[in-house]
């Protein structure tokens, strides 16, 4: 593998300040930033990469090249809940392996984000309408991931509304604001690009760096939960992400997507859900334990994938586009 890929994506702003994050908490600085302000930051990377995703893809229209990519997002975020779930009963009970094979089956828009940032940084074009399939990939799995709750239990006491579980999963702040800043991009096209562009584009940088240094704080504090998740599921947080991308570029090769394409549909099928999904297994699945899933997605699965899995992918990806 060419270390400068490594090199590049550990030397860009934003995941030095995520390592400035995790460096603060080892040496036990007083380093805090406050509630409010990281969920602000995250809905405005949503409504910033919805609403250019939406102008982008009006410019590209729906061509069929569109259309495989979102069935193959659709399909992958369906798929991977079903075989990450029979691994993981292979040391976990039902609850705890449907909720992580859930949060697998998901994804993480933040690292969908930060390798939208490393293809601009390398000059590789990317389009637009790859946001529409980290919106559709959003929330097919906390469906499956419930489903199969339902077929390997068989605790009679054990209830819950549909419609509570399909409001969690379509209508949660991520997804609806993700799509809904997508659609206003489709319907204002251009003219609401050049509108918005200081707010969406000029910031986004630096919002994204500073969210970053966030993430680091959360994700190092998060460290001390591994003690409880064992050597099978660390394993199990890097090696699936690692089997998922490879899945992801193999389609993304036959149906012949673009390199940039093929790393963000590869990083979309990596990655995993440590906002969304965990919302929604709390919700749905209070059986299950929290530590487990949250602490496997965002102290390694996402830290290996953007510094690591990003650079990894793309690798692949020069080799096989070559």
């Amino acid at each position: 593998m060419d270390a400068s890929l490594i090199v590049s994506n550990i030397l860009n702003p934003p995941i030095l300040f995520f390592f400035l994050g995790m460096t603060a908490v080892f040496v036990k600085s007083d380093l805090e930033i406050p509630a409010p302000i990281p969920k602000l930051f995250s809905l405005y990377l949503l409504f910033a990469i919805g609403f250019k995703g939406g102008v982008e893809l009006i410019k590209s229209g729906i061509t069929q090249e569109v259309v495989l990519t979102l069935f193959a997002a659709m399909l992958m975020a369906c798929v991977v809940p079903l075989y990450t779930f029979f691994i993981l009963r292979l040391r976990l009970d039902t609850y705890d392996a449907a909720a992580i094979a859930a949060t697998y089956g998901s994804i993480s828009a933040v690292t969908f984000i930060t390798a939208s940032a490393f293809l601009t940084e390398l000059g590789i074009d990317f389009d637009g309408y790859m946001v529409a399939a980290l919106a559709l990939m959003e929330s097919p799995a906390i469906i499956v991931g419930l489903i199969l709750v339902n077929l390997f239990t068989v605790d009679e006491k054990r209830e819950f509304a549909w419609s509570e579980v399909l409001q969690e999963a379509f209508l949660n702040s991520s997804v609806f604001l993700l799509v809904g800043s997508l659609l206003i991009g489709v319907l204002t096209g251009e003219h609401g690009w050049q509108v918005l562009e200081p707010f969406t584009q000029g910031l986004f940088y630096g919002v994204l760096t500073f969210f970053l240094l966030d993430m680091g704080l959360v994700a190092a504090r998060r460290i001390k939960d591994l003690q409880k998740t064992g050597f099978f599921l660390i394993s199990f947080a890097i090696l699936i992400p690692i089997l998922n991308a490879g899945i992801g570029l193999l389609i993304a090769r036959v149906i012949n997507m673009p390199p940039g394409n093929a790393l963000l549909f590869s990083v979309l099928c990596a990655s995993a859900s440590y906002i969304a999904v965990p919302a929604a297994m709390r919700l749905t699945v209070p059986e299950a334990n929290p530590s487990l899933y949250v602490s496997t997605a965002l102290a390694v699965t996402f830290p290996f994938n953007i510094i690591v899995g990003i650079p990894l992918y793309l690798y692949v990806i020069n080799l096989l586009w070559r």
